[in-house]
């Protein structure tokens, strides 16, 4: 069965994440600092489970945040490790690319710091 594209539309505090299940291109990009941020992450780990349930895929995991709360950070950590674990265990092909625009400095040092936390190739993308 073919898996269903997930997208959600981002707002003031909620990114928009863009998962393409026919590309393995998933991006989450703008601000995230929900509330409740463990209820507006459950369909995304449930679909990565499902996504992940098949091995070798290639996965390219875009992250072009401008802000995110603690909270989310805890969130896409999760998901980076969720990913790790796909990429040593499943034979995933697993590429992180880190967006941050050139004068901020917290978002590349953020980035920097996912980098240190996962084995996984991560690009620290400038723009």
């Amino acid at each position: 069965m073919e898996m269903e594209n997930l997208y959600i539309e981002g707002s003031d505090y909620i990114p928009e994440v863009d998962f393409r299940a026919d590309t393995g291109v998933l991006t989450i990009s703008g601000e995230s600092y929900h509330e409740y941020t463990l209820e507006f992450f459950e369909p995304i780990f449930d679909w990565l489970k499902r996504y992940t349930a098949t091995s070798g895929r290639k996965i390219e995991l875009n992250f072009r945040m401008s802000y995110f709360n603690t909270s989310s950070s805890r969130r896409f950590l999760e998901i980076m490790n969720l990913l790790e674990d796909y990429h040593f265990n499943k034979g995933g092909q697993v590429v992180v690319n880190w967006y941050y625009e050139k004068n901020d400095l917290d978002m590349l040092e953020s980035g920097e710091e996912y980098a240190e936390d996962v084995k996984l190739e991560f690009n620290l993308l400038p723009y």
